[in-house]
């Protein structure tokens, strides 16, 4: 029964997962004023990026073994308050050593305190027949809490006149926001159920794992579908700094790319069910690098504004359709229901290596090659990449259907 505590506790779930993470990938939407505030270039910031990535990646493990030790409650109130205050700091626009630390910290927030007992709280808070209702009301609200907070604060930045003291109260009100969830966590969520020491997962379990071929090709799709949502980052500087668009216009399309989130996940699920999950990775694969190779030749000029829009919609939807179906294909690959946790971190550490190399890759390339050449170099990588990931889903129908 969806009581009043209950639908209030999901809400603090989503409103959380989507803003704990709006700190870090603030650059989604406000590239170009970062840059302009904190006095760093397109390098330092990839690097700032890739050290979040690098914390939050050596997360995962030690991270889903503490939600299960440790009261989820505590996590997500500790890891809100922590992510918070952290961006008062933040909001002051401190050194370069200062930043790497404060993404440091909340890459450790964000990865290793939050996002296990993020699951662990809303599998419990799903009962047995309704765990896919559950986590698809969990992305969606996250996606809802992006695109409501991003719109808000956009306006926000808009209206103080897009300059230095414009972001940093927009760094304030997300810190704020961060603050108050830590508390209505602490107040309102459950502490779950009692600690499941379940102890390290066997050894012969990792090795059964590490020899299936599935694994590896569904590693390769995840870090090809994460290259291409990371790509997705890099829109808002393309209008704002080639286009000659403004950094409202290009915060507007960082905003506007969000509305498709929950739309292209849900749509990429329920088309995914229908015609196999492996056809629509590899579909979806190749729409990415077709639209990622437009970008890579298209002319740098204004009257090239409507394909530029519609490329960004596009690429959007393959960047975030395969977000909402790339962890199905666990099922699809006939992977044993025993080892789904196991193969889930194989993939994970190696699926989500682009928080680690994109930032750091785009940074290096727009620093190297300015204007228009940074972006053609960073979008033909994206495509490769693309490619790469539309190979493995191939291999895995023709593993399938052999």
């Amino acid at each position: 029964m969806n009581t009043p505590r209950r639908i209030l506790v999901m809400a603090i779930l989503c409103c959380s997962g989507g803003l704990i993470f709006t700190l870090p990938f603030l650059r989604e939407v406000y590239y170009e004023p970062m840059q302009k505030a904190f006095g760093f270039s397109n390098t330092e910031l990839g690097v700032m990026m890739s050290v979040f990535g690098t914390f939050a990646l050596l997360g995962y493990f030690p991270g889903g073994w503490l939600a299960d030790q440790a009261s989820p409650r505590r996590l997500v109130s500790l890891a809100m308050l922590i992510t918070g205050g952290f961006g008062f700091y933040f909001m002051t626009f401190p050194g370069y050593v200062a930043c790497i630390v404060i993404h440091a910290v909340w890459g450790i927030t964000s990865s290793f305190v939050f996002w296990g007992a993020l699951i662990k709280s809303t599998r419990t808070w799903a009962d047995h027949e309704s765990q896919g209702l559950g986590f698809g009301i969990l992305e969606s609200g996250r996606g809802a809490t992006e695109i409501i907070s991003a719109s808000i604060l956009l306006a926000v930045f808009a209206l103080m006149g897009a300059a230095e003291t414009a972001l940093a109260s927009v760094i304030f009100l997300i810190s704020v926001a961060n603050i108050v969830l830590g508390v209505l966590a602490w107040c309102f969520l459950p502490d779950g159920m009692a600690p499941e020491r379940h102890g390290a997962p066997q050894r012969s379990q990792v090795i059964s794992v590490l020899k299936m071929p599935e694994v590896w090709l569904i590693s390769m799709i995840v870090l090809a579908a994460y290259s291409a949502y990371w790509g997705t980052y890099f829109f808002t500087p393309l209008a704002s700094d080639v286009f000659m668009m403004g950094a409202v216009f290009g915060g507007a399309v960082g905003v506007g790319k969000m509305w498709l989130k929950p739309v292209a996940a849900i749509v990429s699920g329920y088309v995914a069910d229908r015609v196999g999950v492996s056809n629509a990775v590899l579909s979806l694969l190749i729409l990415a690098a077709v639209a990622f190779a437009v970008f890579a030749i298209m002319p740098a000029t204004g009257d090239m504004m409507p394909l530029l829009l519609v490329n960004v919609a596009i690429a959007s939807v393959a960047a975030f359709g395969l977000r909402g179906i790339y962890f199905a294909l666990l099922e699809d690959c006939s992977i044993p229901l025993a080892l789904t946790g196991t193969a889930a971190g194989v993939i994970s550490v190696i699926g989500f290596t682009p928080d680690v190399f994109m930032p750091l890759l785009g940074g290096i390339l727009l620093d190297h090659y300015p204007g228009a050449t940074g972006y053609r170099y960073l979008f033909a990588c994206i495509t490769v990449i693309s490619l790469a990931g539309a190979m493995s889903a191939w291999l895995i129908m023709k593993r399938r259907y052999r």
